[in-house]
């Protein structure tokens, strides 16, 4: 069964894309959108909302779901992950939890990056790619 999880697509005024460095696994060391893994009973757009607050200390508000992808987990198992559109509504940009970094990139920028496996593709495909 798959472990679900969520992540959040967030633009700046520049239409930067927001990216996280993550410092565990999985994915650890590469850059990816905040996210993870939902608590028991929490919905998609309550973890996303939460872990972006908790690895950027920016508080965003869902605007749409944006797509949904599957991506290894620890162990042998498969994370599917909702991701959403959102826009920021507070806070002060800080990396935070398990990011050891946070900022805002445009694709010249994204594409220098050890970027998590599948994130351009996904992003593509859902013509949410930054300016």
């Amino acid at each position: 069964m798959p472990i679900p999880a969520a992540g959040g697509i967030v633009f700046d005024e520049r239409r930067r894309l927001l990216l996280v460095l993550r410092s565990k696994p999985p994915a650890a060391l590469t850059w990816s959108v905040p996210g993870g893994k939902c608590e028991p009973e929490e919905r998609p757009e309550a973890t996303c909302v939460r872990e972006v607050g908790e690895e950027t200390g920016l508080c965003v508000e869902v605007i749409r779901w944006a797509g949904r992808v599957h991506r290894p987990a620890p162990g042998g198992g498969e994370y599917e992950i909702d991701d959403f559109l959102c826009r920021v509504v507070g806070g002060t940009l800080q990396a935070g939890d398990d990011a050891a970094a946070a900022g805002w990139f445009d694709l010249a920028g994204m594409t220098e990056l050890p970027l998590a496996a599948g994130l351009l593709d996904a992003l593509a495909g859902w013509r949410l790619l930054p300016a």
